[in-house]
């Protein structure tokens, strides 16, 4: 018995806490149905707690760790590391040191960035695609697919019927980005999907249609009625902004 590459490149995503959460719930779900992967979950975590286990790491030489740097060093021209200075007699720390803790401090206290927005959006259309979890509600019906969201996000997304223009309508899903659960529609051209992902916008100023490319997958942000979308395909450039267009036009 075998299973689906997809599930196998995420059942390793899985493991290392990469999913989002609509595609953990969703592999989850597959966990309990399939015994295979359930087997090789298993192995893979008792792999993992064997590596971190007594006596499997080995610490290398301190002698072999100098011979390795005055190689590195002679093979580059950089000169090697100077010893450290030994410690100081007192246990009482310098004004630098106080000042080195203070800054450090000061760093972690701060909030961190997260990922970058269109990092996220390109994840969640990658990993829509992998998880064959496309669609919570299929359908290209607007007037199925739009109440579908009711009470399940801020806001309702416009499910406007672009199969005229050549952009098929394939039904949507619930998705997580920008630490918000929001609305992702989908859309095809030919054997493109097109993820479209709508929350409300921080900034009610209607903005048109913006492209840019992001590691390999094209992009497209607009504004309009106080709400923001984001467009993310591996159609071409051309292909997305014609569908932009028209999702504005009859969004209108």
């Amino acid at each position: 018995m075998t299973c689906t590459n997809e599930n196998l490149l995420l059942l390793h995503a899985y493991l290392d806490g990469e999913l989002d959460a609509a595609n953990t719930v969703h592999f989850e779900d597959h966990l309990e149905t399939c015994a295979l992967c359930r087997t090789e979950l298993e192995r893979q975590r008792e792999m993992r707690r064997a590596i971190r286990g007594p006596g499997v790491a080995h610490a290398a030489p301190d002698d072999l760790r100098r011979r390795i740097e005055a190689a590195i060093a002679a093979e580059t021209g950089i000169a090697e590391p100077a010893p450290l200075p030994k410690p100081r007699s007192s246990w009482w720390p310098t004004a630098g040191a106080l000042a080195l803790a203070a800054s450090l401090a000061l760093f972690l206290a701060l909030p961190q960035p997260g990922p970058a927005i269109q990092e996220q959006l390109v994840d969640s259309h990658v990993h829509s695609l992998l998880a064959q979890h496309l669609t919570d509600v299929q359908a290209s019906d607007q007037h199925t697919v739009r109440p579908w969201f009711s009470g399940k996000v801020d806001v309702a997304p416009p499910a406007v019927d672009l199969a005229h223009e050549g952009f098929p309508l394939v039904g949507g899903r619930l998705d997580y980005v920008g630490n918000r659960v929001v609305a992702a529609m989908v859309y095809k051209r030919d054997q493109h999907v097109i993820n479209v992902y709508v929350r409300p916008a921080s900034d009610r100023q209607d903005l048109s249609p913006q492209a840019e490319t992001y590691r390999g997958y094209n992009l497209c942000q607009w504004r309009q009625h106080g709400t923001e979308f984001w467009a993310v395909t591996d159609a071409s450039r051309a292909e997305l902004e014609a569908f932009a267009h028209a999702y504005t036009s009859a969004n209108s």
